[in-house]
């Protein structure tokens, strides 16, 4: 690859590292731009050398979605290894500087933050480091979360904590009943008093939110990722389209033509007129990662020649991939089906409260009745709200449906989390 091709800075996987949750802003739409980034906007404009309304640009409003194939190299899943290195070096220093470091890590993260996913590798991801001899294991749950404080305490004896351990998701071990909250409870008490040795817990956020009200006299410094503005989204997707060729992706879009990504001027120096498109991606997806994908993924369009002939990319101009993107208002996004009651409610919450359920946890924890879980699950399903997981019969929310599912559920007088 040669320097035209690379990035100007190297894109990170964790942009922004891990910050306190007190710290966590939800990023600013174009709408809101202060008046110095107007100002800033308006002078990157003129250096451009030509305004929107004189921009010759045919509209490429009817582009077709990009083809499967096409869009899984374009807009990949982020590397989780990579993520799980990225954890541990950033938890490492914040040890190093800190002068009462913690011997368990907690990270707090919003659904779709892709967490879950890199702490299960962290016993893989560490054996690689070569500042890193500890052996870390993965904890999971038993087969039954029903279970008094007695037994409790007996199944945590029985785990060897004298080891470094990770739990990938906390929302694993509980569940929202009165017999279903033993096995978390003696464990954050273990961790407060600091007999659970050296570990890493990742908990959801809506978990957290659920177990900060429980326990409000908890103090355990939670860590979580730094929200996606504008500038670390844009690094981050091109850091994505470099993982499936190393090359750099161009993106415009469809209806005036401007500049998507790179987030860089061109090869000559020539300003690019950039759109407003990933501030205002990043704040309708709240700054998490795995939701800003999801719709950058449904926006992305191609012409269908770009499609039938994917090899002619590389002799483009930019010597890169190229692709075209739909304004976010032209996007389709899943739509809440109507309910007379909050039963449909209690089961979105609790899907976000435990990270997924299956249809017999659901029924435990709703008290609803097994055929209307049944019901509210096909309906949600048919929404694009929910979907049922291939390799395990546990139901979740779908990244697109996350943002219609929270503002619902905090219109119908839900708790919800703070991210």
């Amino acid at each position: 690859m040669t320097e035209s091709q690379k990035p100007a800075i190297e894109p990170s996987i964790l942009p922004g590292g891990l910050i306190a949750p007190d710290q966590w802003k939800l990023p600013e739409t174009s709408v809101r731009r202060s008046m110095k980034g107007g100002v800033r906007h308006l002078l990157d404009q003129l250096r451009a050398g030509i305004s929107v309304e004189e921009e010759p640009f045919r509209s490429l409003d009817d582009l077709p979605l990009l083809s499967p194939s096409r869009r899984q190299r374009l807009a990949p899943e982020p590397d989780y290894s990579t993520l799980s290195e990225s954890i541990l070096t950033d938890l490492d220093a914040s040890k190093s500087e800190s002068s009462d470091p913690r011997s368990v890590a907690f990270l707090v993260a919003p659904p779709f933050s892709g967490f879950r996913e890199a702490l299960v590798r962290v016993p893989i991801v560490s054996g690689t480091r070569d500042n890193d001899d500890c052996e870390w294991r993965v904890l999971a749950p038993p087969d039954s979360l029903l279970m008094d404080d007695a037994r409790a305490r007996q199944w945590w004896d029985k785990q060897d904590l004298s080891q470094p351990w990770v739990i990938p998701e906390l929302a694993d071990f509980w569940l929202r009943h009165t017999s279903g909250l033993a096995l978390v409870r003696e464990l954050l008490r273990r961790i407060s008093a600091g007999e659970a040795g050296q570990g890493i817990v990742g908990c959801s956020s809506w978990c957290w939110q659920f177990w900060q009200s429980y326990c409000p006299d908890m103090y355990l410094s939670p860590r979580c990722p730094a929200p996606l503005d504008a500038t670390s989204l844009g690094r981050w997707l091109e850091g994505l389209a470099c993982q499936s060729g190393d090359m750099v992706l161009t993106a415009r879009m469809t209806h005036d033509g401007q500049y998507v990504l790179p987030l860089d001027d061109g090869k000559d120096g020539q300003k690019q007129k950039h759109s407003a498109f990933l501030r205002d991606l990043a704040a309708t997806s709240r700054g998490i990662h795995g939701v800003a994908l999801a719709i950058w993924q449904r926006s992305l369009r191609a012409r269908p020649e770009d499609d039938a002939d994917q090899k002619e990319e590389a002799s483009r101009e930019g010597n890169g991939p190229h692709c075209w993107v739909a304004p976010l208002e032209q996007l389709s996004f899943p739509i809440m089906p109507q309910s007379q009651g909050r039963s449909l409610g209690f089961v979105l919450h609790a899907l976000l409260l435990h990270d997924g359920l299956d249809e017999n946890s659901l029924t435990l924890v709703t008290g609803l009745w097994e055929h209307e879980v049944v019901h509210i699950l096909a309906r949600l399903s048919r929404a694009d709200i929910v979907v049922r997981s291939e390799s395990a019969p546990t139901w979740h929310v779908t990244a697109l449906g996350y943002l219609t599912v929270r503002r619902h559920l905090q219109s119908w007088g839900f708790p919800v989390d703070g991210f």
